[in-house]
C-alpha cells in the first residue's frame, strides 16, 4: 500500500510547491503569438468605423494584448474593413508582403468577404481573398464590435491549435 507522502507516488510540480513549472516550448510560443495580436489597421470603408468602435472603451481590444499599429512591419494581423477597390488591391497585397511572418488576415464585413452591395460593379473585388489569404470572416453589413472580437477570439483559437515545431 502506498501512502500519500510515499515518494513512489509522483505529482507534477507546481508554481506554488517548487517554484517553477513545465510547459511544451510548442505551449509557450503559441500562448505568445495569440496573446499579442498587432493588427494592421486597414479600413476601406464604413466597415472602418467599427473595428474603431472594437479597440475604443466599451470593447478594449488591449485588454487582449490586441494593439493597433500602422506599420506593417510591425504588425502581424491585417483586419481588412470595407469595400476592395481593383485600384487599392495592389497596395493591400504591398502592405500584407510588408508584414513579418506568421501573419494572418481578417475579412470584415460583406464587402470585402465577397464584394456585398457592390458586387457587380466593374471596380470592386469579388473578396480580399483574391488577394490576400484570409484566416477569419467576419460577416455583417455592418458587422458590430461584438463580432469583430469573436472572429479574433477564433483567430487566437486557431493559433493555439496549430503546431510551431514538428516531431
Amino acid at each position: 500500500m502506498v501512502s500519500n507522502d510515499s515518494p513512489l507516488r509522483e505529482t507534477p510540480p507546481s508554481l506554488e510547491r517548487d517554484g517553477f513549472m513545465l510547459a511544451r516550448l510548442d505551449d509557450v510560443l503559441q500562448a505568445a503569438r495569440s496573446d499579442s495580436l498587432w493588427f494592421m489597421t486597414f479600413g476601406l470603408a464604413c466597415c472602418a468605423v467599427e473595428m474603431m468602435h472594437a479597440a475604443m472603451a466599451r470593447y478594449d481590444l488591449d485588454r487582449f494584448g490586441i494593439i493597433p499599429r500602422s506599420s506593417p512591419r510591425h504588425s502581424d494581423l491585417m483586419i481588412v474593413a470595407g469595400t476592395l477597390t481593383n485600384k487599392m488591391a495592389p497596395a493591400i497585397r504591398k502592405v500584407y508582403d510588408q508584414m513579418p511572418e506568421p501573419r494572418y488576415v481578417i475579412s470584415m464585413g460583406s464587402c470585402a468577404n465577397g464584394g456585398g452591395y457592390y458586387h457587380y460593379s466593374y471596380s470592386v473585388v469579388r473578396g480580399c481573398d483574391r488577394i490576400v489569404p484570409v484566416d477569419v470572416y467576419v460577416p455583417g453589413c455592418p458587422p458590430t464590435a461584438e463580432a469583430l472580437l469573436y472572429g479574433i477570439l477564433q483567430l487566437q483559437s486557431r493559433i493555439q491549435r496549430r503546431q510551431v515545431f514538428s516531431r
